[in-house]
């Protein structure tokens, strides 16, 4: 049974923009923690409306520490790159561990207890947040650690009109859209592809662990590789590979082959998130840092409810045997679109 509701997951974008342009950082951080016990609503398996409701608002929540915490650590000076790939490998861990647990309950009378784990994770997020930030700014939390408040915008314009006048934001929004997509399509429509196409059985869940544990791999060992290549070229390297091995889970009928490879995708696709980030912490203005990657982020997760709906529609038409040439499509159009990303200093004005 599939556990996800991925399509509710769009209702991020408009308020991770609105909300995390707001300087109560750790507020903020705080009470979208506190948003996550919506799991609770779901554990007691409760008519599909209250799931509906569940999501939504669990959406807001993850999408708040979403902004605020990719913000905050672009904000920082040192080894700012080092510290980006770990905040994504955990997110990579964490997706690692879903499927190994969701794969357990699906096969129980009382599936929906698989959001009591969720539940407990936000719950010790919710106190961790409490612990660490008490309730502080964002510029109190850089003096704490002995880094300076960013610098000051001069412009009359409201940081939103300001955000939205920046073309190099926009591109990193499509791109992350794209690459969202393709990183949720493949962890999960994988699996299916597997079943179906490849005859796998009830396990091949773990298939989709392995994709999201080499995505967390990738974000931590490929770091050396990043900052010796640099990150703006070694993204067009992994894209090439991570096509190349697309196209090998595409034409070759081997189910061990396959499982290795979409590991391997996983690992070269890690590193492209933390490495976006970085790169819109070099190229645009601090004090509009948060907010545009509020829109970014938001983007992204639109992305995670629009490419699995459009690899539903297709597959339904088409046969899952689609997946492999679209996910291909989808990274060749990804690698296009970073190329018009600039790669200049941020402005200092």
């Amino acid at each position: 049974m599939d556990l996800r509701v991925p399509s509710f997951q769009g209702y991020k974008k408009c308020i991770m923009l609105v909300i995390s342009l707001s300087p109560s950082f750790s507020y903020l951080l705080v009470w979208a923690s506190y948003l996550q016990t919506a799991y609770a609503l779901q554990a007691p398996q409760l008519p599909f409306p209250v799931f509906v409701m569940s999501f939504t608002i669990n959406g807001i929540g993850l999408a708040l520490q979403d902004a605020q915490s990719n913000g905050f650590v672009a904000s920082l000076k040192d080894h700012a790159e080092t510290k980006m790939g770990l905040l994504h490998a955990s997110y990579g861990a964490g997706a690692l561990c879903a499927p190994l647990v969701a794969t357990q309950f699906a096969q129980m009378d009382h599936w929906s207890f698989y959001y009591l784990v969720s539940l407990s994770v936000a719950t010790i997020n919710t106190i961790v947040q409490i612990a660490v930030f008490r309730f502080k700014t964002q510029d109190d939390c850089l003096v704490e650690i002995g880094q300076e408040p960013g610098e000051k915008g001069t412009s009359e314009h409201s940081h939103f009109r300001q955000i939205m006048s920046l073309k190099s934001v926009h591109l990193l929004a499509v791109f992350i859209l794209v690459y969202v997509g393709v990183e949720v399509t493949v962890g999960g429509w994988i699996v299916t592809f597997i079943q179906t196409v490849r005859g796998g059985g009830s396990k091949s869940g773990y298939i989709s662990a392995g994709f999201f544990g080499g995505l967390m791999i990738g974000r931590i060992v490929l770091l050396w590789v990043n900052q010796k290549i640099g990150e703006r070229r070694v993204l067009y390297l992994y894209s090439a590979l991570a096509i190349g091995l697309e196209i090998v889970v595409w034409l070759v009928p081997s189910l061990i082959g396959d499982g290795v490879a979409i590991a391997i995708v996983g690992m070269l696709l890690g590193p492209m998130y933390p490495i976006t980030m970085n790169h819109t912490g070099r190229i645009l203005p601090r004090w509009l840092l948060t907010g545009s990657i509020g829109w970014i982020a938001g983007f992204g997760q639109a992305g995670s409810a629009v490419f699995p709906f459009m690899t539903g529609a297709l597959a339904s038409k088409f046969g899952i045997k689609s997946l492999q040439p679209l996910l291909v499509s989808m990274m060749a159009f990804m690698t296009i679109l970073w190329a018009f990303v600039p790669g200049a200093p941020r402005k200092t004005d």
